[in-house]
């Protein structure tokens, strides 16, 4: 009896230690600068690659990062090509319909990019204006529900990168974006000195939900609690602000 106990034991030990350290296949969009994108070399970098490797290191697994376009995100998730998704994903009741999320990472507003000599003062002054949106975003969800229905031509496209390509070429007039993301991304690059943010900062909840959070199937309680615990963690221990600063000049963990 004791020998089968001692077995047991042994057996269960291996499990626990194999869990917490197996691979975490994390799904990642890399053309969202300098949340997630890619070196020279084609390493996946920026903050977001960041976070969840150090988010891994807390929760002593091992990040295997799976490139995915945004509009496939959620669905390849379900499908279980990988555990969870951290892309700067918003935590919005519609896809709380569908997925799970973790406590938020960061939050920061988007706004309206257009450029500078466009007076801008609400959505009915770009009526006629093209607009580039990342598809299945919550920027795509703004535009389509306050800049669509006030007579602006809204067209989605399935990276950011593609909207800024466009923007360059003249076949629109701006879009809207994570106001980081667009920083990095756009306006801090060539091509980009002609445009500028405007009209206020974008939190409204209904289309900006909560702030970005991992995104994890639904039942997967355990995972959930652990990865919010080492959110709370490196905020603690200074591993986010080391992360953070390396990106930004502010807290984006916001408010």
């Amino acid at each position: 009896m004791k020998k089968l106990l001692l077995a047991a034991a042994i057996t269960a030990m291996c499990a626990t230690a194999f869990a917490a350290g197996k691979d975490l296949k994390v799904a990642i969009d890399a053309t969202y600068e300098p949340f997630t994108f890619k070196t020279a070399d084609g390493k996946p970098t920026g903050f977001d690659v960041d976070i969840a490797s150090a988010l891994c290191e807390e929760i002593k697994r091992t990040c295997v990062f799976v490139e995915q376009p945004w509009d496939g995100m959620i669905p390849g998730l379900l499908a279980k090509k990988y555990d969870v998704i951290i892309s700067s994903m918003s935590i919005t009741e519609d896809r709380l319909k569908q997925v799970d999320f973790t406590d938020k990472y960061y939050n920061t507003p988007s706004r309206v990019v257009l450029k500078k000599e466009v007076k801008y003062t609400g959505p009915e002054s770009i009526k006629g204006k093209k607009i580039g949106v990342l598809k299945a975003s919550t920027q795509e969800k703004y535009a389509l529900g306050e800049l669509k229905t006030k007579g602006v031509d809204v067209i989605s496209y399935d990276a950011q990168d593609q909207v800024y390509l466009d923007i360059k070429a003249g076949r629109l007039d701006g879009t809207v974006a994570d106001i980081l993301e667009v920083g990095g991304g756009f306006l801090g690059k060539p091509g980009g000195e002609a445009y500028e943010l405007k009209g206020d900062e974008l939190y409204i909840p209904k289309y900006f939900g909560q702030g970005a959070g991992v995104a994890l199937r639904k039942g997967q309680g355990e995972l959930k609690s652990q990865i919010s615990a080492a959110i709370k963690a490196i905020r603690a221990n200074g591993k986010y602000k080391t992360i953070n600063d390396k990106y930004f000049k502010f807290d984006v963990y916001g408010k």
